[in-house]
């Protein structure tokens, strides 16, 4: 808006007028009765519609939009079932930070709590999983409590708004002035400022380190600190590990890179992890995927952490030194006053450790005429030359992604990691789709996370959406199978996965398909499947009793690894694919 405006009109179309206001131009939804006032009036304003097949694929669109744009993203569902539909989206972005705003149509004010038809309370409901929810009972109050809900979706650390709308409110006339003002919420304090004591302690530590780590975590790609963090780096000579959702936030190849830390990180950088003099924590949460045992964990360590949020400090690991702030302006403070360093002995001490397994030796791998998982990723990122936004999905294939496609670059991974939802990858590929309309983007799933989510192929086909998707196709709820393997002796209960014929169904939607079953055959629907206009479905049917390697067994100390047999088909060794 270029100023105040003050015009009678409906609450409905109250909610496009201040969702424009916001930048939105997509939002992703399902209609239904106690929203059909706002759908109504949506055909009046420029912003677009997607028709999900299923609340919950509009909720992960939502969120794969935000993550991939740093935007607010936003979805619409009815009362009742509709909203609860979306539930599992609200939680998935509530546990990796992610900003999206739900708007959820409800009964009218007079039938709440008369157990009405398709009433439900889901402010309760959502309360545990949500930064904060609103219910709307009066239509003056509508302007003002959605221009709340997108400020807090993205100020501080950012998470998901959920307003729940009555029906009545819809359909009241009101009179509302937005005068442009920015939104203040007395307790609320989403920045914090940064202590001159508290700074010195971190630089005189840092500068003492013999053996420093930094573990750099989701917040350098949500504050976009990418460039500082390079910066630092390059002038303390301070390797970098990475958190599942912190890959790409410091490039891959950059010399200083160690790749991934935690339960199925890089062996080398979970011993660096426990050898570390310091722990450089840069907004991540210390979650226990990262570090295993808590009372084992980096025992020689000092620990600096860098959080936006404060009830992540101490909650954990104890930080010697906590500095609450956003972490680009920490280390922007940071940076010209640490002393330019190498570290060399350290950093050789690293790459000593890594032994054979410096490169996974995949691309010259006598394979048998057996397609691994591994095969795959290694292939899709060097014909993507890296550079492919990849969404995957939650399970095997999510660790050999992470493991074999090296993202140089912020927000070229998107996947869900706090909560590990399978049947994320799909939908949030379609939201990431309408945020980065001229980038390539890969979904990566398996067969059992697919079929969560598979009927949004409609979405795609309807849509127009050009999308490639790799199903790791091995028969089996492949983690789950792979911890029955190791840990419950063999015993496959309810892991066989029988699937439908994934190229059938992708034909039946009007896409096209392929099925790949050997090496040989990836660069050609690789190729295919790029050059193909709209959305493609690859079948790669790969070896089905593959293991992740490393694994940190649950409840074990990080460092008690168990690591890939020396019999194993896919071996690691030093020499460069």
């Amino acid at each position: 808006m270029t100023g105040p405006r003050s015009t009678r009109r409906s609450g409905a179309q109250l909610i496009w007028e201040v969702l424009l206001s916001e930048g939105v131009d997509v939002v992703f939804g399902y209609p239904g009765g106690a929203i059909m006032p706002a759908y109504d009036t949506i055909l009046q304003y420029p912003i677009r519609h997607v028709l999900v097949r299923h609340e919950q694929g509009a909720a992960h669109m939502a969120d794969g939009y935000a993550r991939a744009s740093g935007k607010v993203g936003v979805a619409v569902a009815t009362s009742g079932p509709g909203a609860t539909n979306l539930v599992t989206g609200i939680a998935t972005a509530m546990l990796d930070s992610s900003p999206i705003v739900c708007i959820t149509g409800q009964v009218s004010s007079k039938f709440i709590g008369t157990d009405a038809f398709q009433e439900v309370d889901i402010t309760g409901v959502t309360l545990p999983i949500t930064k904060h929810n609103y219910l709307v009972t009066d239509v003056d109050e509508l302007g003002p409590t959605l221009k709340e809900a997108f400020y807090v979706a993205r100020s501080g650390r950012p998470g998901p708004v959920l307003v729940d709308i009555t029906k009545d409110v819809q359909q009241a006339m009101t009179e509302w002035v937005d005068d442009g003002s920015p939104v203040r919420l007395p307790g609320y304090r989403p920045r914090h400022a940064l202590h001159e004591d508290t700074l010195q302690r971190a630089i005189e530590l840092i500068d003492a380190a013999e053996r420093p780590l930094i573990l750099a975590g989701h917040g350098i790609v949500r504050a976009e600190a990418s460039a500082e963090l390079r910066a630092f780096v390059e002038k303390t000579g301070i390797p970098v590990g990475s958190t599942l959702l912190g890959l790409g936030g410091f490039p891959a190849t950059h010399p200083l890179s160690l790749g991934m830390m935690g339960m199925h990180g890089e062996a080398w950088v979970n011993h660096a992890v426990q050898e570390a003099d310091l722990l450089i924590a840069l907004g991540m949460r210390f979650d226990d995927r990262v570090t295993g045992r808590l009372d084992t964990y980096a025992p020689g360590a000092k620990k600096i952490h860098v959080e936006i949020d404060p009830s992540e400090i101490n909650k954990n690991v104890k930080a010697d030194v906590p500095i609450v702030g956003d972490v680009r302006e920490v280390l922007r403070a940071l940076l010209p006053r640490v002393q330019k360093r190498t570290r060399g002995p350290w950093v050789a001490r690293i790459e000593e450790s890594k032994g054979h397994s410096a490169v996974r030796d995949i691309k010259h791998l006598p394979h048998d005429g057996r397609l691994f998982a591994a095969h795959v990723m290694h292939d899709l990122w060097r014909l993507t030359e890296g550079k492919a936004l990849i969404v995957s999905d939650v399970g095997q294939h999510q660790m050999w992604e992470a493991q074999y496609y090296k993202h140089d670059h912020p927000r070229g991974l998107v996947t869900s990691g706090g909560l590990g939802t399978m049947g994320f990858s799909l939908p949030a590929a379609i939201g990431a789709a309408f945020a980065r309309k001229d980038d390539e983007i890969w979904v990566v799933v398996g067969d059992g996370g697919f079929q969560m989510t598979a009927c949004e192929l409609a979405t795609c086909a309807q849509e127009g959406i050009k999308v490639n998707v790799a199903i790791i196709d091995n028969g089996y709820l492949g983690m789950v199978r792979q911890w029955q393997e190791f840990f419950y002796d063999g015993r496959y209960s309810a892991t066989p996965l029988k699937s439908p014929d994934f190229v059938k169904l992708a034909e039946a939607h009007g896409l096209a398909a392929r099925r790949v079953e050997t090496r040989e055959q990836i660069a050609d629907a690789v190729a295919w499947a790029r050059n193909t206009p709209g959305t493609c479905v690859i079948d790669f049917r790969v070896e089905q009793e593959d293991a992740v390697y490393p694994m940190v067994p649950a409840g074990a100390a990080l460092h008690d690894m168990i690591r890939r047999p020396a019999h194993s088909p896919i071996v690691e060794t030093s020499e460069d694919p």
